[in-house]
């Protein structure tokens, strides 16, 4: 592999970050209609989604025409940071002017413990991007003024570049809370969103509704609408001029490597992609690319995949989703008996979460069981709260075609389901942080592998753990010789 160039890490201008007070205060609808307003603009929008998070990335990427990019603290260290956000910049190859957008998770300041590690706030500080405030000013004025003054002056190194109201009952109440704000805290009010009827966004158990399929006709329109309320709602002349990059020391020492050639691709690994299947990073899938691999896209749900592609593969990746949604579709294919075929064949499959959920032996919903691919000797049962909410420190704990013995993993897990007697199985990884699979004897464990397919309630991320494409790319060419 050649020599990677580098050049110093820079902003690009303008660009912003978006907070607030707390998950649910508005965020998500800001970033999205300023994203697509300012495509309408004629800027070429790069969107990041600061947290472990496929569906608002997904959403993101759809209303700013690009694909979004996660960036998360807990599994790149700050250099690590810059160097990914300015590749994923460097791949836009567009003329027109670039806006680059995050938006956070939480609130401005919440992280892993009490010191707020690996918050927006921490985050918008190493990227040198100023914080757009959306507040949520229901049943209050004054107040408001306050707990903005209290944000901004919680902990330096920070740039505000204004607040926008959310959640405005009448006009009255917005004068008055320009009035307050400004004169009180100098922050300017660049926008105020009134109190809505009704949810603009669709809503499920993990957030966002998926926009596969089911939303495939109004999720345009729904973006468009968000564009509208924003260009209406915010003063988006006043917010670019107050967007510029400033100089820092984040900004100007860190060295970025040049995009790497990919190496020719030599196998095949397929990797599901249908309405129930779809949490994939880009990034995840890149890195496999770069290792030689041709991606093959298959579907279970709908149009199933032609038989010729499943038999041309030398790997399959299983991403996570929405199988609880599909589990009676699923357990109708026939494409779930050939996978079990494939495994058993001792092609490398890697499964994600609900990719698990589809190698078990059956899935469990309200009551009802769903045969599954009946890889795994365990059943999964779809439960009404979270199971497993969070980021995933692991040790490894035996061999095997995708990690060694003794390494230490990061990633996280998002799932509703959970195993049903499940104590007593060979468990690939042991807990320090997280749920994973089974907790017995005040341990936690996570990852099953039988043959050379492996599954787990944790995500990972590829460019925390370069080796895992490496490793799947060399088993994959492992099968296509000996196959």
């Amino acid at each position: 592999m050649a020599e990677a160039q580098t050049k110093p890490f820079s902003l690009p201008s303008p660009g912003i970050c978006i907070s607030a007070v707390r998950g649910g205060g508005g965020k998500t609808l800001i970033s999205l209609g300023l994203c697509r307003a300012l495509v309408h603009k004629g800027f070429t929008v790069k969107a990041f989604k600061k947290g472990p998070d496929y569906i608002d990335a997904a959403w993101l990427a759809r209303a700013s025409k690009n694909p979004a990019t996660n960036l998360d603290l807990f599994f790149l260290p700050p250099h690590k940071i810059c160097e990914l956000a300015q590749a994923s910049l460097a791949k836009l190859d567009s003329l027109s002017p670039c806006f680059a957008l995050l938006e956070g998770n939480r609130g401005l300041y919440d992280g892993q413990n009490s010191k707020g590690a690996f918050s927006t706030a921490e985050l918008s500080r190493i990227l040198n991007l100023p914080i757009l405030l959306v507040i949520d000013v229901t049943k209050v004025t004054r107040t408001a003024a306050a707990v903005i003054s209290g944000l901004t002056h919680f902990e330096p190194g920070l740039r505000f570049t204004g607040c926008v109201l959310n959640r405005v009952g009448t006009s009255r109440q917005e004068a008055l809370l320009r009035t307050c704000i400004e004169e009180e805290t100098g922050i300017p009010v660049l926008g105020a969103i009134p109190r809505l009827s009704a949810n603009p966004l669709p809503e499920r158990h993990m957030g966002l509704a998926s926009y596969g399929a089911k939303l495939a006709d109004d999720t345009e329109a729904k973006l468009e609408g968000l564009a509208n309320l924003v260009e209406t709602s915010l003063d988006l002349a006043k917010l670019l001029e107050r967007c510029t990059p400033q100089a820092s020391e984040n900004t100007t020492s860190s060295s970025i490597p040049t995009l790497l050639t990919k190496k020719t691709a030599d196998v095949r690994i397929g990797f599901l992609r249908d309405e129930a299947f779809w949490f994939y990073y880009e990034e995840n899938l890149e890195a496999l690319a770069n290792e030689g691999v041709d991606l093959v896209p298959l579907r279970l749900l709908g149009k199933p995949s032609e038989p010729r592609l499943w038999q041309t593969i030398h790997g399959l990746y299983l991403g996570g989703g929405f199988p609880e949604d599909f589990a009676s579709e699923l357990a109708a294919s026939p494409d779930i008996k050939r996978i079990a075929e494939l495994s058993a064949q001792g092609l490398p499959i890697y499964a994600e979460c609900g990719g698990f959920m589809l190698l078990a032996r059956s899935l469990c919903i309200k009551g009802q069981n769903y045969p599954m691919c009946n890889v795994f000797p365990v059943d999964v049962e779809f439960c009404p709260k979270p199971q497993g909410l969070g980021y995933v420190q692991a040790k490894v704990l035996a061999n095997s075609p995708f990690f060694t013995r003794g390494e230490e993993l990061r990633g996280h897990e998002f799932h509703y389901s959970r195993c049903v007697r499940a104590e007593d199985l060979p468990y690939q990884l042991r807990l320090s942080l997280g749920h994973g699979m089974s907790n017995f004897q005040d341990r936690a464990f996570d990852g099953l592998c039988i043959n050379k397919t492996w599954a787990s309630y944790m995500h990972l991320f590829a460019p925390a753990y370069p080796a895992w494409a490496r490793h799947f790319a060399q088993a994959a060419r492992q099968f296509s010789q000996n196959a």
